[in-house]
């Protein structure tokens, strides 16, 4: 028996509202703000939370002295199609050197890692 479930995932940065309207672009979903605080619902999956965390410092991917803490794996039917809709939102590339692997990793808009996941 499982002691809890899964409320959301929440991510810190300097402004939840900008970094939720990103991932609301990528996901889908409505923006919903409170002070401090930012829910994306309507989205399929474990639901996103974005906090206002005042000096926020993006992990840096890969170093070990700033690691990134964890990151989101996103599938998507087409990698290249995916990539230029993300790269268009704000996101950034972190990895381009293996474009033959079944995954792509990528910064958003605050500095955090995730992947685009051949589904």
């Amino acid at each position: 028996m499982a002691v809890a479930k899964l409320g959301a995932v929440v991510l810190d940065c300097l402004d939840p509202v900008a970094l939720a309207g990103f991932y609301a672009e990528l996901l889908g979903g409505e923006v919903e703000q409170q002070e401090g605080w930012v829910d994306l619902t309507g989205v399929a999956g474990a639901p996103l939370a974005f906090q206002t965390a005042p000096g926020f410092v993006p992990p840096q991917w890969p170093r070990a002295d700033a690691s990134q803490q964890f990151h989101l794996d996103l599938t998507v039917e087409d990698l290249d199609a995916a990539e230029k809709e993300v790269l268009a939102l704000g996101a950034t590339v972190l990895e381009a050197e293996d474009r033959q692997r079944t995954f792509r990793v990528y910064a958003d808009p605050a500095g955090h890692p995730f992947c685009l996941c051949a589904g």
